[in-house]
């Protein structure tokens, strides 16, 4: 199989402006189908912005809402996949959440962030209660998490343990935690032996400051692609073949001793 080219869209958009941030995705979508890229990978929350505080009620949508249908038509536009991040409207309840599209439009997975961070976060949205979400893109196995979820060594390895290829991470890292996408991320797809795409929203949003530093890691720990602290289109490759060069060389999954383990959960 030949490398997925993975584009990285480090934004933020306009907090509370969904038609702009769209105009943004469109735009990023046109830019890495230019470069040959077969997945845009936007932040955590994209659709809509992340500090919309009281807003969230409002500007949430169920999973097939007309954000998802405009998402389908840019993936289409394009003929690349898309994954993003908006609040998901189930009824009474709203999930901090993200879809991945693919290139025909249709909706390949949706996923509800399962550990909520903050006291923002946890007004407003009901944990999600499902670890491993996965498509198929291009013969490789996406896997979905959302910021703070990477941060918890045993949700990568449950996605390890499922045969995730590439973990897609959108996010909303924020000052003073960068050391989060600068070694856990790296050390996250070494350990357990997967490429991982650790996307954030960038600069001031109301009372935090995100921080950047979009990358995608590799199974060896190198990070192949990474962007600075402003807004940023950043493209790397994810490799089957290194993949599996990598795996037969570090077998964490198959050294591993479950019995001893008990105790952890």
């Amino acid at each position: 199989m030949p490398p997925l080219r993975t584009a990285l869209l480090q934004s933020s958009g306009r907090p509370g402006a969904v038609a702009e941030n769209l105009k943004v995705l469109d735009e990023a979508a046109a830019r890495a189908a230019a470069s040959g890229a077969r997945l845009l990978v936007a932040p955590e929350l994209f659709l809509t912005g992340y500090a919309i505080g009281d807003a969230v009620p409002e500007l949430a949508e169920p999973a097939d809402g007309p954000g998802a249908r405009a998402v389908a038509e840019i993936a289409v536009r394009h003929g690349l996949a898309v994954l993003y991040g908006y609040p998901e409207r189930d009824g009474e309840r709203i999930f901090n959440a993200s879809q991945l599209v693919g290139p025909d439009g249709a909706s390949l997975a949706n996923y509800r962030k399962t550990h909520l961070f903050g006291c923002f976060e946890q007004e407003w949205f009901t944990p999600g209660e499902q670890t491993v979400v996965q498509a198929d893109l291009d013969g490789l196995r996406i896997g979905l998490l959302i910021c703070y979820d990477v941060e918890f060594p045993e949700n990568v390895r449950a996605h390890a343990l499922a045969g995730t290829d590439l973990l897609l991470v959108p996010t909303a890292q924020m000052h003073p935690f960068q050391f989060v996408a600068e070694s856990v991320i790296p050390v996250r797809a070494f350990e357990s032996q997967m490429y991982v795409a650790y996307v954030n929203r960038t600069g001031p949003e109301g009372e935090f400051e995100f921080v950047g530093l979009s990358c995608l890691a590799g199974p060896d720990g190198t990070v192949r692609t990474r962007a600075g602290r402003g807004e940023e289109l950043v493209i790397g490759e994810v490799d089957p073949e290194f993949l599996a060069a990598s795996r037969a060389a570090n077998p964490y999954l198959n050294d591993r001793r479950p019995g001893l383990y008990g105790s952890l959960a």
